[in-house]
């Protein structure tokens, strides 16, 4: 019996089926855009997955930041983990388990299960989202091939939230909240099959697992998220309150004498040496901070006090999305002129503009007076700062670091926007409280026999008074968000140094890392 040549010839990993290359971007894209819109798309189910699994308000931002923090933890180590084993092995095992975990948060039945299925949930996409950008470098050649497959990779990691709110409230209204979840299972399958099918494995390369810097640095922060979110439900005096800040402060110090003296840190801390990365990490921290708080709040004032449906709710974030665009593609065509100072200036004074103006809402306000207006100045400035900080993050920076480097930038807008909406929950919390015993005491004082005997057993105010209390916690929440996206303008001010000429060595090089 004799051998296909074609087998002989085969390298071990290679791709079943050669000379697919389209299928083969189809398949990477299908895993980021998965993703990337999962947080979007479970966003605009927020409110019904509260109703369903009965999640207090503050406790429901934890299905946001269970799933981001440990995104956004274990990104780096993720993109390690593909280097060491091999890329193609990597992704597939993250693809599977982000697959299981959409399946479990569908069929949960109380709120530790769907929180269990986003934290397995994130695991799987930071481990796959990192080596899905790597494997690119594995399947296509450097050349116009390889750039036009970052081009389409780019374009669907920045329409991923989009995609992600109009999927998210079709399903929601059509099917059920569960089908934001369940959707991923036929996808990931899918992408599964495909994988060994037409992409090939990378060569494995030496290294080490930096785990205890991974498990330092996120226990870390969902020590400190907790903590705001427990100050937002029980006090600043609370036991546990007070713990939880503790344990953050041990953990992240930990994270940071373990980070000096690795050697082969998960985090390299000589990426904080130069003024203009460090800058740039503290920006895209603050303003990621504010995003994910705006637009988890809003989600529940257009659905709760608006009274949109899940499909409206997500056509109405779509003008944002427009914005975003158009400032990514302003500040990509001009930066070579101007440079990334102006636009990170701009970009950052719109933002606290629009967060500012938010401030503003109450239970009266209209989508078009109270939402829409301060939505598109904040998002044109989020759009006019996003590639001028990916691009400033890997200035200066050695290629073989430069994905370290805006890995760096991803995790920090993860976990940046998990902090953020922790501080918000804890502001929100404190001023719902607060207005909640006025309404209370004029609901009692205004409603029916009827009304009084059913606030009695379900304990919620009704509309209006449940608006008012919603309302006025949403927008003393934005009042710290305003004042992340000021930390980030002063930031820009005062630190960035870089100029337009020092980004003219990135001109088609830095692709790799930029993502």
């Amino acid at each position: 019996m004799t051998t296909s040549p074609l087998i002989q010839d085969k390298k071990p990993g290679a791709a079943r089926r050669d000379g697919h290359p389209g299928i083969a971007l189809a398949v990477i894209a299908a895993c980021q855009l998965m993703v990337v819109l999962d947080a979007t798309i479970v966003n605009i189910a927020l409110p019904h997955i509260q109703n369903a699994l009965e999640f207090s308000t503050t406790d429901l931002t934890w299905v946001v930041s269970s799933y981001t923090l440990t995104f956004g933890g274990l990104l780096l180590l993720g993109g390690r983990a593909g280097d060491i084993l091999g890329r193609r092995r990597v992704f597939l095992s993250g693809i599977l388990l982000f697959t299981l975990a959409s399946l479990l948060g569908g069929l949960a039945q109380e709120p530790w299960q769907l929180l269990a299925a986003r934290v397995l949930q994130g695991v799987g996409g930071a481990i796959a989202s990192p080596t899905s950008l790597a494997l690119i470098t594995t399947t296509f050649p450097e050349g116009p091939e390889r750039n036009r497959a970052f081009g389409v990779f780019a374009a669907v990691s920045a329409g991923g939230g989009a995609i992600g709110l109009l999927a998210g409230g079709m399903l929601t209204e059509w099917l059920d909240w569960r089908w934001v979840l369940f959707v991923n299972v036929p996808i990931g399958l899918l992408i599964a099959v495909l994988t060994p099918m037409y992409i090939n494995e990378s060569e494995r390369h030496t290294g080490r697992f930096d785990i205890a810097g991974a498990v330092t640095s996120t226990a870390g922060m969902a020590s400190l998220v907790y903590g705001f979110i427990r100050a937002a439900e029980e006090g600043w005096r609370d036991s546990l309150t007070i713990g939880s800040f503790a344990a953050a402060v041990v953990l992240l110090a930990a994270f940071a004498l373990i980070e000096s003296r690795a050697k082969e840190p998960i985090t390299p801390l000589r990426m904080f040496a130069d003024r203009n990365r460090s800058g740039t990490y503290v920006i895209m921290l603050s303003l990621a901070a504010a995003m994910f708080g705006m637009f988890f709040y809003i989600v529940l004032f257009v659905q709760n006090v608006l009274g949109y449906s899940p499909i409206e709710a997500g056509l109405a974030f779509l003008p944002v999305t427009v914005v975003i665009a158009l400032g990514a593609g302003l500040s990509q065509r001009f930066l070579p002129v101007f440079g990334p100072k102006p636009f990170m200036l701009i970009g950052s004074t719109l933002a606290a503009v629009g967060l500012a103006w938010q401030t503003l809402i109450s239970s009266d306000s209209s989508y078009v007076s109270g939402i829409l207006g301060p939505m598109l100045v904040f998002g044109f400035g989020m759009g006019l700062n996003f590639v001028t900080l990916t691009l400033t993050a890997v200035s200066g920076v050695a290629q073989h670091e430069a994905g370290a480097a805006s890995g760096l930038l991803n995790a920090t807008q993860q976990v940046g926007g998990s902090v953020g909406l922790a501080l918000l929950t804890t502001v929100f919390g404190t001023a719902s409280r607060d207005e909640g015993e006025k309404q209370v005491a004029h609901f009692l004082a205004e409603a029916t026999p009827e009304q009084k005997a059913e606030f009695a057993q379900t304990h919620q105010l009704p509309a209006p008074w449940g608006h008012e209390v919603l309302a006025q916690g949403i927008s003393t929440a934005f009042v710290p968000a305003a004042a992340m996206a000021v930390l980030a303008l002063a930031t820009a001010w005062l630190v960035i140094r870089v100029r337009k000429s020092d980004l003219e060595a990135l001109s088609g090089s830095a692709g790799p890392g930029i993502g």
